[in-house]
């Protein structure tokens, strides 16, 4: 049986903004250019509009600037925004480190759903760890492949 605790709430942006000088806009336009030609070149048209496509995304993501979210602990579950992730969709949940940000993992039980990341400040970590602890196993969790290349490729 859990105690009754104290709702949490927090503001924190929707990802982090990592820094890119121009040689990171330089490096991206050389890889499209590079990828495109080799598309051109082997006639493959489908390739050639998702590299654009994606430089395109790539770049607009960038000028935008991260959504603040407020977030909220409460006995039912935590709140992003105006949506409510219940607990009992989760079998467990475990803290990332990511340079000096923390977030939050919660591991969903149904086997195909994608975990949800929050970001939370250092001075909630310890309240927000004791929040979710009380509701949820912790696990270890550890980058997977696809964020690791996210975060090699400041993307």
């Amino acid at each position: 049986m859990t105690q009754a605790l104290k709702d949490i709430s927090w503001s924190a942006e929707e990802y982090i903004v990592r820094d890119r000088n121009a040689w990171w806009y330089i490096g991206l336009f050389i890889v499209g250019i590079g990828l495109s030609a080799i598309a051109v070149w082997q006639n493959w048209w489908t390739f050639l509009v998702l590299i654009i496509l994606s430089i395109i995304t790539i770049l607009t993501s960038n000028l935008r600037p991260p959504r603040k979210i407020d977030y909220q602990l409460t006995k039912d579950g935590l709140t992003e925004g105006s949506k409510l992730h219940k607990f009992e969709d989760f079998k467990a949940f475990g803290i990332l480190k990511e340079d000096s940000h923390f977030s939050a993992v919660l591991i969903p039980k149904k086997r195909f759903s994608l975990s949800i990341k929050v970001y939370f400040p250092g001075d909630h970590g310890e309240n927000i760890v004791d929040y979710l602890g009380a509701h949820l196993p912790m696990e270890e969790v550890k980058l997977d492949f696809l964020d690791k290349i996210v975060n090699f490729l400041r993307i």
